[in-house]
């Protein structure tokens, strides 16, 4: 059985937490009881899921740590591991310094009482995104220090080091994963255009992958505005930045955004014929519904095609809820006829709670429905309720 994903950050990380702080502390002339933090930081602690384990060690680091915060920052500085140089994070603590999972409760404690000392806060974290990351930690100060924060990001897109580079598009997402939502960049996205365009063509596909990410988050909110770049960004692009772009257009390339779909050469719809089937009328959570798409051509072009296809899930008040899957990306050769198949895996997921009921599957051939199917979907009987 794997190793539960709350325990990379365990009690034994909290040891080696504790000696670096006790020696950094030391050497900055405020002693630091290493066992009793160890102690503070460990009770409770395998009791915790993942991220109130990092809360829990950030508390513990309130308690210990001395009251002016730029006596606290320069600490947590001195525990540090060696910076990571290359676009891999390795996720390790020892006797050289921190580095990892553990670097997240710092992070916290860093956005919490630094938040009225934004300057020496940034910094911290700079240092910190170099041996974990601090994409959750900054979003703070984006939110109640921008003028700061944001001269700070436009420094740090030219900074020597990736993982700051990454920091300036991550920490800035509107909708970042396991952060805190930031409502004024879904409402205007515009401040961080001016990050993004400084590095759309970085060295690093991390960096850049980062920024993918963060214009597919300004798309669900904005597709117009996200077209528009899309748009500009497009010409004269390198490999790299149409790749960039691609990734970029995923939500939109799903849902047929005719702008979008424009940009990259599929605003056509199938000159031909589009059979599409499903294999089973009826299933047990857990299995598998086989789809089948038979394509006929009837161009005497090749014809570059996108192919999704959409689960429409039953709810708990009887109506349907959409949810696109990445079927193909092919190009259909002159009068070419192709047969695809898939099985969509209906299985249960953290994400998404199943009811009983008839289920659809659309099929959708550059943005156009060429087809629609329905099974039945039975739960368990002992997971009926």
């Amino acid at each position: 059985m794997a190793e539960p994903f709350k325990n990379l950050l365990n009690p034994s990380l909290v040891d080696v937490l504790a000696g670096h702080l006790a020696k950094s502390a030391k050497a900055k002339g405020h002693p630091l009881d290493a066992k009793a933090f160890a102690a503070r930081g460990k009770k409770g602690l395998e009791a915790l899921e993942m991220k109130a384990r990092a809360e829990h060690l950030a508390e513990a680091l309130v308690a210990f740590l001395p009251d002016s915060f730029d006596d606290a920052a320069t600490i947590l500085e001195g525990t540090l591991a060696p910076a990571f140089t290359t676009d891999e994070l390795a996720f390790s603590a020892g006797p050289k310094g921190v580095a990892g999972w553990i670097v997240w409760p710092l992070t916290i404690y860093v956005s919490r009482k630094g938040i009225d000392n934004p300057k020496r806060a940034l910094a911290a974290l700079r240092e910190m995104t170099m041996r974990f990351t601090a994409e959750w930690a900054i979003r703070p100060f984006v939110t109640h220090h921008p003028k700061v924060t944001f001269a700070t990001l436009a420094k740090w897109a030219r900074d020597p080091n990736v993982h700051v580079r990454r920091l300036v598009s991550e920490g800035t997402r509107p909708r970042l994963p396991w952060g805190t939502r930031l409502d004024g960049l879904v409402a205007d996205p515009t401040p961080t255009f001016p990050l993004l365009e400084a590095l759309r063509d970085d060295e690093s596909e991390y960096v850049r992958r980062s920024v993918a990410n963060h214009l597919n988050d300004v798309a669900k909110d904005h597709p117009a505005t996200f077209a528009e770049i899309l748009e500009r960004w497009m010409k004269g692009a390198t490999p790299e930045r149409r790749r960039l772009l691609s990734h970029a257009s995923r939500t939109l390339v799903k849902a047929g955004d005719p702008r979008v779909l424009r940009v990259f050469g599929l605003d056509r719809s199938l000159e031909g014929k589009a059979t599409f089937r499903l294999g089973k009328k009826a299933i047990v959570l857990g299995d598998g519904v086989p789809m089948e798409l038979a394509l006929v051509s009837s161009s005497d072009a090749p014809q570059k095609l996108v192919i999704d296809y959409v689960v429409h899930h039953v709810r708990a008040n009887g109506g349907l809820s959409p949810k696109t899957f990445k079927g193909w990306s092919l190009v259909l050769g002159p009068r070419e006829s192709r047969s695809l198949s898939r099985t969509h895996p209906v299985r249960p997921i953290t994400t998404r709670r199943y009811y009983e009921g008839r289920h659809e599957i659309e099929c959708r051939v550059n943005g156009v429905s060429v087809g629609r199917g329905a099974f039945e979907l039975e739960l368990p009987r002992e997971k009926k309720r």
